[in-house]
């Protein structure tokens, strides 16, 4: 395919498209957190919700307008006066005007007929126009359009005014090819085209990036590609590859993807899975060694972007397929020194572990080197009493005793339920001493019955260090209270470890 790339504009749906994800709902509070983060992301455009929908959303998109950002906000709107008169009411610069277009939406969604739709589409749009606003008119449903009716329409809602069209794969049905042919065939009307895409196939990113190849000049994408099943085009996948593999660059600043990820991962409750393109966990995680040992060599070796442009971190993971390379890089930032001889032993029993399928967490690692060293695990925290109380009508409550370099404290905290209420409690205790957010808490049961061994795994933040802990225990309460004091002891033994460093250096 020919083809060259215009200037590309992102408009962001991640506070409308991506709110309709099922499961989300976001307060004008978290709207405005979100909106005000994506304006210093560079987004061009935000998409602040549906005005029409309720009381509490106009509230969040007067907060989002009222903040005076540097971004355009937009209001979606359905072409009727009702839905424009609330955007114009909460103050926004422009509506995503929607008109279903699909002889399939037209019958069996509005059952009225295309001349209804053309009467709609024109009215609403003059009506949007006459009141000052921005006009994106944008058709539902347009890539199981019959082609000429849909330019037809464009042209009369250009000849009403409209400033921008949209074409929306509402259920994700193009291939790359066809959405290139396909956007390429609006280019002519006039005026700037968007791109929208849904993900139903895992093409919208394939699909947008053809699209702007094509001609179009704006992108419609979410952060974490959510919103209605499958999803919208990841805003973050776009950026970047726009940014790495063609060269183009947009508003966004890349440094701030993995942060704006993170963000809107909190907010909506819709966390990632870990090999999500540029944001996920593992995107820049490595076990296996003979990729570990190449990108310890030359990142470039196993690694397309550097995970510093998007604002993440490399990490390496121990399991059955480590090389020794970052065994013995663990070690050393350890502090331990270690022999040829011992150093397989250590080796071997990790490869032991992973052939079992365990993960191998950096606690596991510390406790094998250590017992193969003979040396007496440091413990600057140690648990002394742990008291729960827990039951019917009972808010779950523990109290816990901790000795902290000799030092007792005595904390208390409540919680969901008793795990909960235990690990609000230690970090109540640890308040100064070492911060800690627990980034991902995974339970197995390994074995069967009522007294079934139960693994959990815990993986905590301390400032920009993350720790992976385990324990096994009987008692799932104990078994989580361990793991998090075990990755609370390895996060104060590092930094005893860097202190010393920098003190003899």
């Amino acid at each position: 395919m020919e083809g060259s790339f215009l200037k590309v504009k992102i408009f962001d749906t991640t506070l409308r498209d991506g709110e309709q994800t099922p499961g989300v709902s976001l307060t004008p509070d978290q709207k405005l957190r979100t909106a005000v983060k994506l304006d210093e992301l560079g987004v061009d455009v935000i998409e602040a919700g549906s005005a029409i929908t309720s009381e509490g959303e106009r509230q969040g998109i007067k907060n989002i307008v009222s903040e005076g950002l540097n971004a355009e906000i937009c209001s979606f709107a359905r072409a009727v006066k009702v839905d424009i008169d609330a955007a114009i009411e909460c103050g926004v610069d422009s509506v995503h005007l929607v008109v279903p277009t699909s002889d399939l939406h037209i019958k069996h969604k509005l059952r009225k007929t295309r001349e209804d739709v053309q009467e709609f589409a024109v009215e609403s749009t003059e009506y949007a126009v006459d009141h000052g606003l921005t006009v994106e008119l944008s058709a539902e449903d347009s890539t199981r359009t019959d082609f000429d009716f849909l330019k037809e329409i464009f042209s009369e809602g250009i000849d009403a005014g409209a400033h921008r069209i949209c074409a929306c794969d509402t259920v994700g049905m193009l291939t790359p090819e066809r959405a290139y042919e396909f956007y390429g065939g609006l280019t002519d009307l006039g005026v700037p085209v968007s791109v929208h895409c849904h993900n139903d196939f895992g093409l919208a990113v394939a699909n947008t990036l053809s699209a702007l190849r094509a001609g179009a000049t704006q992108a419609h994408v979410t952060i974490n590609g959510i919103g209605e099943r499958a999803g919208n085009a990841s805003l973050e996948e776009l950026v970047v590859a726009l940014h790495s593999l063609y060269k183009v660059e947009t508003g966004v600043n890349v440094g701030m993807l993995y942060d704006m990820s993170r963000t809107v991962a909190r907010m909506t409750g819709i966390y990632l899975q870990p090999n999500k393109a540029i944001v996920g966990e593992n995107a820049f995680a490595h076990e296996s060694g003979i990729h570990a040992d190449g990108v310890m060599k030359k990142a470039e070796t196993y690694e397309p972007i550097t995970p510093e442009l998007v604002g993440h971190k490399r990490r390496f993971v121990m399991g059955k397929h480590v090389g020794s390379h970052i065994i013995r890089q663990k070690i050393n930032e350890m502090g331990l020194r270690v022999d040829e001889e011992r150093f397989q032993q250590i080796f071997s029993r990790i490869k032991a572990l992973g052939d079992m399928g365990k993960c191998v967490t950096d606690v596991d690692l510390q406790a094998i080197a250590e017992d193969v060293l003979g040396v007496l695990p440091e413990k600057p925290v140690e648990l002394e009493e742990l008291t729960i109380v827990s039951g019917n009508k009972v808010t779950p409550t523990a109290s816990v005793k901790l000795k902290v370099e000799d030092i007792e404290k005595l904390e208390a905290g409540v919680g969901v339920g008793p795990v909960d209420a235990a690990i609000v409690a230690i970090r109540k205790s640890m308040a100064g001493v070492a911060d800690i957010t627990l980034e991902e808490y995974h339970v197995d049961a390994i074995t069967g019955g009522t007294d079934a061994l139960i693994d959990v795994v815990v993986k905590l933040r301390n400032g920009e260090n993350i720790v992976s802990a385990r324990s096994t225990q009987p008692d799932i309460i104990m078994a989580s209270v361990e793991a998090v004091l075990g990755g609370i002891n390895k996060i104060l033994s590092d930094k005893k470890i860097r202190e010393s460093k920098e003190t003899s250096s």
